[in-house]
């Protein structure tokens, strides 16, 4: 019968990546806790690990739940964001790239929770 249950339960990549994006947060965040003095570096990698925790977390619960196309594009789109807006955060204060990609991040993680809210209208 466990058997039976376990293969009506479809494995979810988006929980896969949410969950290992919350767990990376959770590194950047003792990283900035402990292996940053500078304090403009240690707020910006804080700020993307709350971002990756967070939208880590929304990945995890909500993409096994999504059936329907518009509603797994909008949580991808939601991933794309996080690992934009985080990342270039993260890479202008540790190794001092740009971080022209983080408003692009922060427009796809509105767009994507938009879609997200739309599509919950539509069921």
């Amino acid at each position: 019968m466990l058997n039976l249950e376990r293969r009506a339960r479809r494995p979810s990549l988006l929980a896969c990546l949410g969950g290992l994006l919350a767990a990376t947060a959770v590194g950047l965040s003792a990283y900035a806790s402990h292996g940053i003095a500078e304090p403009l570096a240690q707020s910006h990698v804080n700020t993307a690990a709350l971002f990756a925790f967070g939208h880590g977390v929304a990945l995890a619960v909500l993409g096994p739940t999504q059936q329907n196309s518009v509603g797994k594009l909008a949580l991808y789109v939601l991933l794309l964001g996080t690992l934009l807006f985080s990342g270039s955060l993260v890479a202008g204060a540790l190794w001092q790239f740009s971080t022209g990609l983080a408003p692009v991040g922060g427009t796809a993680l509105m767009l994507g929770w938009a879609v997200y809210g739309f599509n919950a209208l539509r069921r």
